[in-house]
């Protein structure tokens, strides 16, 4: 049955920023959004000036104006993304949840925890779906890898590292008035208590818990801040021990020269392991224990039905991130349609991130700060 794309707003993503093109992109790639109206930054002059360079006509001042208007027209959006600062999720996501209007939210859910389980109130008695956009999850040989594990091919999930390095804060960039990415993502005000171990820390965490399934029982953290007058952590290194027995370590870092986007997977079981680097995620290395260790390619021969369902182009053609952001685009359209026409909408929701997910992060965010501030203490999620 063929479906028109579903009306999309957006706020954030304006003149400047890095991730709203990426998801503008990515809701464009397999036709299902039609981004229709937006509130593109802080300001309405600049708001209107991103509006203008992309040709988008339905333009706002302030979230609050465009929920309040959106919700009363005929034709107004019915989903939104927000790509803002962490800071301006909670309120924005809260104006259109309660107005019956799908949100799509960038990660980490919110920048502190008293908004995240606030915000989780607000989407549990809203007539709407909540997508998180931690769009790794939507590669295709993670998406293998997480039922490779859940068949018990790996047998008992023993260790798990993950890791994600950058150096692109290797020196204090943020203090160029110029560095918009690196003034909000250092700055707690607006990305929150957490740097480094919520910007890219919660990939490397989320990621370890939707291939293996394996709830986490406490963690020991040890966050630091290298360059001199950060606000917040610009390298952390936890310790994980999950429930059942499994033990995993996570490193990420935004100070590790010759790193650019460095996400990273390992996982070993009783029977075998598996290997996934980000930087060539079209592959995944399996061993079963005592054989020789094997090569698993997206949209090839050894792809099975999870990576194939969201391969897009033949194996041997270079598929990454942007089509990873765009499963999670297509997968939200699936439930948004199932929520309006009464279908199943935690079947369409199986593979997504959601809010829980996003609480979950904000939590991890939180045990590892106060872990930290603890000598690196044993902690449990809040």
């Amino acid at each position: 049955m063929a479906h028109k794309p579903i009306r999309l707003g957006m706020i954030g993503g304006g003149q400047g920023a890095f991730i709203g093109a990426v998801h503008r992109i990515a809701a464009r790639i397999d036709g299902q959004f039609d981004l229709v109206a937006g509130c593109l930054a802080s300001t309405p002059e600049k708001a209107h000036a991103s509006a203008e360079e992309i040709g988008l006509e339905r333009s706002y001042g302030t979230f609050e104006e465009m929920a309040e208007a959106e919700a009363a027209r005929e034709d107004g959006i019915e989903a939104v993304a927000i790509v803002t600062p962490n800071h301006v999720h909670y309120p924005s996501a809260k104006a259109f949840l309660e107005r019956g209007i799908h949100v799509i939210c960038d990660k980490p859910l919110t920048s502190t925890l008293d908004d995240a389980l606030a915000l989780e109130a607000v989407a549990k008695q809203a007539n709407a779906v909540f997508v998180l956009t931690h769009n790794y999850t939507g590669y295709p040989m993670i998406r293998q890898a997480r039922d490779m594990v859940a068949k018990g091919e790996l047998g008992d999930i023993r260790l798990i590292q993950a890791e994600y390095p950058q150096d692109w804060l290797t020196e204090a960039a943020e203090q160029d008035p110029n560095n918009k990415q690196a003034g909000w993502r250092t700055d707690p005000a607006r990305s929150g208590a957490g740097g480094c171990v919520g910007d890219i820390g919660t990939h490397a965490y989320n990621i370890a818990r939707f291939v293996t399934g394996l709830q986490l029982d406490t963690l020991a953290a040890d966050l630091d801040a290298f360059v001199p007058g950060r606000r917040v952590d610009d390298n952390v290194n936890v310790m994980l021990r999950f429930k059942g027995g499994a033990k995993g370590m996570l490193w990420a870092s935004q100070v590790a020269p010759g790193n650019e986007n460095g996400l990273a997977l390992r996982v070993y079981g009783t029977k075998g392991g598996l290997e996934w680097v980000q930087a060539d995620p079209n592959y995944l290395w399996y061993t079963p224990f005592g054989e020789p260790k094997r090569l698993l390619t997206r949209g090839g021969a050894g792809a099975n039905d999870a990576a194939n369902a969201v391969t897009r182009i033949p194996g041997g053609h270079p598929e990454g991130y942007l089509e990873g952001f765009a499963t999670i685009y297509t997968e939200a359209a699936n439930a948004i349609r199932a929520h309006q026409s009464g279908g199943d909408v935690a079947a369409a929701m199986a593979s997504l991130p959601d809010i829980a997910d996003g609480v979950e992060g904000v939590k991890f965010i939180d045990a590892c700060i106060r872990s930290s501030n603890n000598n690196a203490a044993w902690t449990s999620l809040a």
